[in-house]
């Protein structure tokens, strides 16, 4: 019987339901889910925690479960989220170099609309049509 499966009878055996197997090893309901799905396995502080729980020895618990499958799933998650925090950090980046532009583009705006309105107020000042 393959861990997801042993979890799964183990936690029906003992009358609990996901959300109250997650309180006892404070995870979320949604994570002993992916677990019983077999999309994911606990860390090894869950997976004693789950063996203390129910009485039985790691070995008992862990038996037929696919070492490399594990390291694999782990690998692929820590993979995608160092993405996730890659992209998130760039579009940070990128919206505080737009919102400086965009606040640039405003005051040199601002600044030829003065320009403009001052030479229409005063049409014959010439050291504002001065070129060095």
């Amino acid at each position: 019987m393959k861990f997801n499966e042993k979890l799964l009878t183990m936690r029906k055996k003992q009358g609990l339901s996901q959300e109250e197997l997650g309180m006892e090893l404070q995870v979320s309901r949604q994570t002993i889910s992916k677990w019983e799905a077999g999309q994911s396995y606990p860390d090894f502080q869950r997976l004693v925690m789950l063996s203390d729980y129910f009485g039985m020895s790691l070995d008992e618990l862990v038996k037929d479960i696919d070492v490399q499958d594990v390291r694999d799933r782990n690998l692929t998650d820590e993979k995608v989220a160092s993405i996730f925090s890659d992209i998130q950090a760039l579009k940070d980046t990128a919206s505080k170099w737009w919102k400086i532009a965009c606040y640039a583009a405003l005051i040199l705006l601002a600044v030829m609309a003065a320009g403009f309105i001052v030479k229409q107020i005063f049409p014959d000042i010439e050291w504002l049509l001065r070129t060095y």
